[in-house]
């Protein structure tokens, strides 16, 4: 197999590329005009320099945390802990932060914004501090089927998101004050997401639902922990709480407090803003109103995006049939429909509730996992409506990323063949079983995944046509943010014996594509 560098691929060179490879293959530059045409016109956004002068500005790499300990069981540390009153905030709007330390200890809070910034990763903001810090109470767990853990802490720090802030993620950094020189520091997160409603060319939603749904603080509590099962209907959590270590596939100290955002989403998030991109940044409750989506041209998810309101998925088909581009660079997404209810103090979707699937699980899906599925029924349409493919079982594992169809306009430039792969680029869980009843569906990629190391199952990377000449692209894993970048303190996931090899030029390549043609750049 030939050996591809990591080195990244700038627009400009694109560009060049995209006019070289439409004469060398005119059959794949027809079928890319029929299936595709912007959202909106014109191939360049009028704001598309907010987030390339926004990276011009002076990076920081001491965003990064340098002293974590888990203190109180696997996943927490209740040295320096909190959560934010909102997921996600906009200019002139008030986020209070809500900090806890055990012992009491003042502390500082460095607010950073997540992007390229030179390499650096991240643009430090403000200092909040020095602030008091005070023990805040372990709420106790609530009654069946819930099993609620919802804080209600004191705040800490009120803070006014200035006019002059751009979308993005921000890791509000919280540092103890040492009471006397012989004391050590320690650190946690906080995250948060500001929001904006101007027009743009790519909407990255965060999967800030999921990442909930997998938080066990304090001590166990997540929506996989409850006695009755890990699929158990009913069960509930709060974003009102902090964010622990994550739990999962590998032991990443930095996603103490910032969610799953920093293993999963960062690379590509450092990747869009390195490419000058014209992009804005939401979380899952705020995909709830349509108008967030269709003011843009591209709407991407990311990661592992399996949690998802009914009313997201009704924004999604509308931003469908309005021409939006969905790239679903994502695994196991919109498989579980977790509605939001509001908070104990009326704040509004602050809470998921897990109340079934979207679509039936197949009877030999049931059977081979009784104990897994069990109580979990379809409460919604099928996933496959605004996906083309379905979480399906085996649900993990992992594998190659396998081109099927290289005559295919995204492929160009990338100089793959029929049965070239890209390592390890499945995992660790992924999307299959296409619906072939959908006109227009094509599947560029398919293969196996190992469950365990063992268990074979099949991922299926799709497309398909949308009513204006846009399209819904299918990546079929979670994994595919991993091929695009690697950004400071990011570490590479092992998973059932399988695990990516970091950027690459294919993976940065069809991405381009991809969104070149989103933005009509072509």
């Amino acid at each position: 197999m030939t050996t591809h560098d990591s080195k990244g691929i700038r627009r400009r060179d694109l560009l060049k590329g995209m006019i070289a490879s439409t004469v060398a293959l005119p059959s794949a530059a027809v079928a890319a005009e029929r299936l595709t045409e912007p959202a909106a016109t014109g191939a360049k956004s009028p704001h598309s320099s907010i987030i390339q002068r926004e990276n011009e500005r002076p990076g920081a790499r001491d965003w990064q945390l340098t002293r974590v300990r888990v203190n109180r069981g696997q996943y927490r540390t209740s040295l320096i802990e909190g959560y934010c009153s909102r997921q996600s905030v906009s200019a002139g709007q008030t986020l209070h932060i809500f900090v806890g330390t055990d012992p009491a200890r003042q502390f500082n809070i460095d607010v950073y914004r997540m992007g390229y910034y030179g390499g650096a990763g991240a643009r430090h903001m403000t200092t909040l501090g020095p602030l008091a810090g005070q023990t805040q109470p372990v709420p106790e767990i609530g009654p069946e089927p819930g099993r609620l853990r919802q804080c209600r802490w004191e705040p800490s720090a009120a803070l006014s998101i200035p006019d002059d802030w751009p979308s993005g993620v921000y890791l509000g950094k919280l540092t103890t004050i040492p009471a006397a020189k012989s004391d050590p520091y320690w650190q946690s997160y906080v995250i948060f997401i500001v929001s904006d409603d101007r027009p743009a060319d790519v909407l990255f939603q965060c999967s800030d639902n999921t990442w909930q749904a997998y938080n066990r603080w304090p001590v166990n509590e997540s929506l996989y922990t409850h006695p009755n099962g890990a699929h158990a209907p009913g069960v509930a959590v709060s974003f009102d709480r902090p964010y622990g270590k994550y739990v999962q596939i590998l032991d990443h100290p930095l996603s103490i407090g910032s969610g799953e955002f920093l293993l999963w989403e960062y690379p590509l998030c450092y990747w869009l803003e390195q490419e000058g991109y014209d992009v804005t940044y939401g979380s899952n409750s705020d995909t709830l109103d349509p108008a967030f989506l269709t003011r843009c041209r591209a709407f991407v998810s990311v990661g592992h995006d399996e949690y998802w309101d009914l009313r997201q998925y009704r924004a999604a088909e509308a931003a469908i049939e309005a021409g939006v581009n969905l790239l679903w660079l994502s695994g196991n997404s919109v498989y579980i429909v977790s509605p939001f209810s509001p908070s104990a103090g009326g704040q509004p979707n602050r809470i998921i509730t897990r109340a079934g699937s979207y679509g039936p699980l197949r009877e030999d899906e049931l059977a081979a996992y009784k104990d897994i599925f069990s109580g979990l029924t379809d409460k919604a349409p099928d996933e496959r409506n605004i996906i083309g493919a379905r979480s399906v079982v085996p649900f993990n594992g992992g594998g190659d990323w396998t081109c099927t169809k290289p005559t295919h306009w995204m492929f160009e430039r990338t100089a793959m063949q029929h049965g070239d792969s890209i390592p390890g680029l499945v995992g660790w869980e992924h999307h299959g079983e296409p619906d072939f009843e959908r006109d227009g569906l094509e599947v560029v990629a398919e293969g196996s995944i190992w469950a365990g190391g063992t268990d074979e199952g099949r991922y299926t990377a799709t497309i398909f046509p949308g009513p204006k000449r846009n399209f819904v692209f299918n990546a079929a894993t979670i994994f595919w943010p991993q091929g695009l970048s690697s950004p400071p303190g990011h570490i590479l996931p092992w998973s059932h014996g399988s695990r990516p090899h970091g950027p690459d030029e294919r993976v940065q390549r069809i991405t381009h594509n991809l969104l070149s043609r989103a933005l009509s750049a072509v």
